[in-house]
């Protein structure tokens, strides 16, 4: 499995290198890069006259160092995550896509139905809850290692704290 590294917030704006103050709002993105996903952070002010090309972004507020972590995305954005995942074919994004199927069954999102091989793939097929449509992931058959390291790399993006 590839490495797979989500930088926690600097506290700068990516765009204008301004500092972002504890208590500022401002957005945090995801970016494909030629290295792969990588985290950027966005001043407010430079997000709405830009809107940066990005995979996926989150508004949050910058938390002081000495404050609790918060997790601040809903399920409702985690399963929006999990769709905008649907068609991509680069492993680690399949990895991580079947990461957040086992947190989103484990929240009661999602619930196993059944399963199929195609292509030497193993195919999970999961109920969206209280619905009747049915959404597929593959099981890249990741070790428990692999799951611990995804999930760590998982709550790091969605932790705002410095």
């Amino acid at each position: 499995m590839d490495e797979w590294e989500i930088d926690k917030p600097l506290g700068h704006c990516h765009g204008t290198d301004k500092q972002i103050k504890y208590g500022e709002e401002y957005f945090a993105a995801l970016v494909e890069t030629e290295e792969g996903l990588q985290r950027r952070d966005f001043c407010a002010d430079y997000w709405e006259e830009k809107r940066p090309d990005v995979f996926c972004y989150w508004k949050t507020t910058l938390a002081a160092p000495d404050k609790k972590k918060q997790i601040f995305v809903d399920d409702e954005m985690l399963m929006a995550f999990f769709e905008r995942l649907a068609e991509e074919t680069e492993q680690e994004k399949i990895n991580f896509r079947f990461v957040l199927a086992l947190i989103l069954m484990r929240k009661r999102r999602l619930k196993y139905d059944s399963t199929r091989t195609e292509d030497g793939k193993e195919i999970w097929r999961l109920k969206l809850s209280g619905e009747k449509q049915l959404v597929e992931v593959i099981n890249p058959h990741l070790n428990e290692e692999q799951i611990e390291q995804l999930s760590t790399q998982l709550s790091q993006i969605l932790q705002g704290d410095l």
